[in-house]
């Protein structure tokens, strides 16, 4: 069982705290003590001073892995023969040995969320999985995770290349809204099934009848899960009156919500702060490729944190590099998110919405031991990843500039 211990570094735990000249002891891949005064016997000593350990930064929204960087031909991130697809899975899309991964692993990112693209009023199932590995299975922290869904200009744009519904925003939000409402049907006659069943066991043997169960839908088994509020709904939404109808979906069918891209967001903070509805903005850097992102500002981080909003910062890799996850937050940083609640957009705030923070997002005993170390501050761009951990075990050492081969 290998023992290790970190000592000597400025610990940013994630949780608030800040340690200074701490230490943090990792075994068998896991936090098994964190703190000023640790006991490091029988570890191998890991001399970290001068150097700032943070917990393994976290990119909610991501398509690395499934997007094909570098290769078209390996493009996999939107099923689109069918504009309601919650049956199709990232996870079997993944290709571990993407280059993104490797970017991931250089910018210290260490978990993903990997989910299906903006094609569809419905997609895909998301995955959590870490950013190290050969086998998709063997990096997976969570699955399913969530389920896609797309309003606005995307899911327009596709049904009109493709000649199918939706061509409207309208279209769009009938396809989702007539979706649920077949799922609800879908449970009540599973519901029904169930009842009959058990009304069959109470009859002696003899008496009871042979039943047929209903057949097996496995998306509107999925869309269930989201209306039991088992799985959240991830709703790509830019503009604001996007954002609305995303909200007039979620409550008509009382599914949790989780509004991503959100870019006039800070136009509409009151209905979502008021709803506790987290926030993953993003990308925040790049051009406005399109009308809906108009007003794209990177100081809607700061504006929604100090509203009170729950806040993740997202690359939607490879649209931003995921390897530039940090980079986005020092810009919102520049443009007023406050330093002391920026580590969190990156780390303990997408852990939760991922529903793995009881694993990652923070550096705390019994957590996996996936951690960076960085000789400056890690708020100061020139400041470089030097070393990322998942697992406890090291992943990326930087040796120079990058250069790929």
């Amino acid at each position: 069982m290998t023992r290790t211990a970190y000592i000597n570094a400025t610990i940013w735990t994630g949780t608030g705290e800040v340690i200074d000249r701490g230490g943090l002891v990792t075994q068998d891949g896991r936090i098994v003590q964190v703190g000023s005064n640790i006991d490091m016997s029988g570890s191998e000593i890991i001399d970290c001073a001068g150097q700032y350990l943070l917990p393994g930064f976290i990119d909610a929204h991501a398509h690395t892995g499934i997007w094909g960087e570098g290769s078209h031909d390996d493009f996999d991130g939107n099923e689109m023969s069918e504009a309601i697809t919650p049956y199709v899975r990232a996870l079997d899309s993944i290709y571990p040995e993407d280059p993104g991964f490797d970017d991931a692993r250089r910018g210290g990112v260490t978990t993903i969320g990997i989910m299906h693209g903006s094609a569809n009023p419905i997609g895909g199932q998301l995955t959590v999985a870490k950013s190290a590995g050969l086998v998709a299975d063997d990096m997976v922290l969570r699955e399913p995770a969530g389920v896609k869904m797309a309003f606005g200009e995307n899911p327009k744009r596709v049904g009109e290349s493709r000649k199918r519904a939706p061509t409207s925003r309208m279209g769009v939000a009938h396809l989702a809204r007539k979706s649920f409402v077949e799922a609800q049907e879908y449970q009540k006659d599973w519901e029904h099934h169930e009842a009959l069943v058990a009304a069959e066991a109470a009859k002696p043997e003899s008496e009871r009848t042979p039943l047929r169960s209903p057949k097996r839908d496995l998306g509107l088994e999925i869309l269930v899960k989201v209306l039991n509020r088992e799985l959240p709904i991830r709703n790509h939404a830019h503009r604001m009156d996007d954002i609305r109808t995303a909200i007039r979906l979620s409550e008509e069918f009382g599914y949790e919500l989780i509004l991503d891209h959100a870019t006039e967001a800070h136009r509409i903070i009151d209905e979502i702060v008021s709803r506790n509805i987290p926030v993953c903005l993003g990308p925040l850097i790049g051009g406005r490729s399109k009308r809906e992102v108009a007003r794209k500002t990177p100081a809607s981080v700061g504006i929604m944190v100090k509203a009170g909003a729950k806040v993740i910062v997202m690359t939607d890799s490879p649209f931003v590099p995921v390897e530039h996850l940090r980079d986005q937050v020092i810009i919102a940083i520049r443009e007023g998110l406050p330093e002391d609640r920026a580590l969190e957009t990156i780390t303990s705030n997408p852990a939760d919405i991922l529903g793995v923070a009881d694993r990652v997002g923070t550096l705390e005993v019994g957590k996996d031991a996936d951690f960076i170390l960085m000789k400056g501050d890690p708020w100061d761009a020139r400041t470089r990843v030097q070393q990322t951990f998942i697992n406890g075990q090291l992943v990326f050492s930087a040796d120079g500039p990058y250069i790929p081969d």
